[in-house]
C-alpha cells in the first residue's frame, strides 16, 4: 500500500495550548450529552398510538404479525431498509447502517428489545441479499404489507407524480424531477440496480413500538438526519481529524470495496450527498 504524507495546512500548538482548546471544548461535549439526555428522556415521554391495524409480514419463520416480531420482548424496534421490489440491491446507505446491527442486536435483545429490519422488496430478494452481506439480524418483508407504506418509508409512483403526494420526515415534498445521470440519487440507485425514480421511492428511517397486554402500540419515528446517530461510521468519522471530509459518494457495499485499503486525499470538509438524509 503506497503511504502518503500531506503538509499540514491545520493551526500548530503547544500541548498546553491544545489542553487548554480541549477543556473549553469538553464542557460544549457535555453539554450536548446533557441536551441529548433530555431529548431521549422526551421522546420517552410521547404519547403512545395504538395499532389497530393487522399487518402481516413474511419472515424467515413465515408469516407474522407485527406482535410476533417482538419475538417475547416488550419493546420492537424497526429500521425501514430502503430495498424496494424493483431493486438487485439493498441501498447502500442502509447497508452501511445494518453492518453494525449483528453486533449490537443481541445486546438489544437481552435488554427487552427486539431490533428487525423491514423492507418492501419480497423475502427471497432480502434473503439472497442478507446472505451476500452476511449478517444474521432479522429481517422482514413487507411486500404484501401496507406497514412501509403507513410509517412512511414507501411510496407510489402516483403520489411521487403529485405536488404534495409524499410526505417524509414531517414534510410535504414537491413532485419528482427528473435527475442527471450523475445527481447523487442516480448513483444509489445505480448501486441498488435500478433508476434513480424508482430507488427514491423507497425512504429510511426507524419506528418504535411497545406490546402491552397484547396491544402493539407506536411510540416513535425519525426519518432522514435523524438516523445519523445510528450509522456508526459516522459517529467515528466525527471524531477524526478531518471529520466527515466528503466530496460525493464515497461509501459502497462492503463488499465492493477492494482488498487492500487505498485511501483518497480529501482536503475540504464536507458532508454527506444522500438524498434522504437532509433535515
Amino acid at each position: 500500500m503506497t503511504t502518503r504524507t500531506a503538509t499540514p495546512t491545520h493551526a500548530i500548538g503547544t500541548r498546553d495550548e491544545w489542553l487548554a482548546a480541549r477543556l473549553a471544548l469538553l464542557d460544549e461535549e457535555k453539554e450536548l450529552t446533557q441536551r441529548s439526555d433530555e431529548l431521549a428522556r422526551k421522546r420517552q415521554e410521547l404519547p403512545w398510538v395504538r395499532i389497530d391495524k393487522e399487518y402481516r409480514l413474511t419472515t424467515d419463520e413465515g408469516s407474522a404479525s407485527l406482535a410476533d416480531l417482538f419475538r417475547g420482548r416488550s419493546q420492537l424496534l424497526v429500521y425501514h431498509f430502503m430495498f424496494g421490489p424493483d431493486y438487485a440491491a439493498g441501498c447502500a446507505s442502509c447497508s452501511s447502517i445494518a453492518d453494525g446491527f449483528d453486533g449490537f442486536a443481541v445486546h438489544l435483545a437481552n435488554h427487552d428489545v427486539m431490533l428487525t429490519a423491514v423492507s418492501s422488496a419480497p423475502l427471497p430478494k432480502l434473503q439472497a441479499f442478507k446472505q451476500r452481506m452476511g449478517w444474521t439480524f432479522p429481517w422482514a418483508s413487507a411486500y404484501e404489507s401496507d406497514f412501509q407504506r403507513d410509517f412512511s418509508a414507501h411510496f407510489t409512483e402516483q403520489q411521487q407524480q403529485r405536488d404534495g403526494g409524499i410526505e417524509y420526515n414531517y414534510r410535504r415534498e414537491g413532485r419528482w424531477q427528473t435527475v442527471g445521470s450523475d445527481h447523487p440519487v442516480a448513483q444509489f440507485a445505480r448501486a441498488s440496480g435500478t433508476d434513480a425514480a424508482t430507488y427514491i421511492r423507497e425512504r429510511p428511517g426507524v419506528s418504535a413500538f411497545i406490546l402491552e397486554d397484547g396491544v402493539v402500540y407506536h411510540t416513535y419515528s425519525t426519518y432522514a438526519r435523524g438516523l445519523d446517530a445510528l450509522w456508526g461510521m459516522y459517529q467515528w468519522l466525527d471524531r477524526a481529524p478531518l471529520g466527515r471530509n466528503e466530496t460525493g459518494i464515497w461509501w459502497k457495499h462492503h463488499d465492493r470495496y477492494g482488498t487492500e485499503l487505498q485511501p483518497e486525499v480529501r482536503s475540504a470538509e464536507g458532508r454527506s450527498d444522500h438524498p434522504a438524509r437532509q433535515r
